[in-house]
């Protein structure tokens, strides 16, 4: 079982009482419980839901995502860019400004995946 809290992000796993549950539900409202029993575990890219949505996720979404998961803030991931500011990344990640192809390439290299990612 999962347990997912938006905000503040908390996600817990594994055994989780009901007494637990409905404590984040009384501090933070929205809760999300996921059940996997018996669930079969597939690669996201492979995933129906990943298809669907797919066309719809842009370039800096990916950036987004790609940089949460590795558990990086905007000033860190400026940082390994090099000579970026984190107003740089933040652009990027919300559309403001695009990622040049030189860019994608750093960003795919620094995140292990393919540069179309990120153009």
């Amino acid at each position: 079982m999962q347990v997912v809290v938006k905000k503040p992000r908390i996600r817990l796993e594994g055994e989780i009482g009901g007494s637990l549950v409905q404590f984040l539900r009384d501090q933070y409202g929205e809760v999300e419980i996921i059940e996997d029993e018996g669930d079969e575990l597939v690669e996201v890219t492979k995933s129906d839901w990943y298809q669907s949505i797919r066309e719809t996720i842009t370039p800096g979404e990916n950036m987004r995502v790609y940089r949460e998961m590795h558990g990086l803030t905007q000033d860190q991931l400026a940082e390994k860019l090099g000579n970026l500011t984190r107003q740089n990344i933040s652009n990027m990640e919300n559309g403001h400004r695009s990622i040049s192809k030189t860019m994608a390439k750093k960003l795919a290299a620094l995140f292990d995946v393919t540069i179309e990612k990120f153009v």
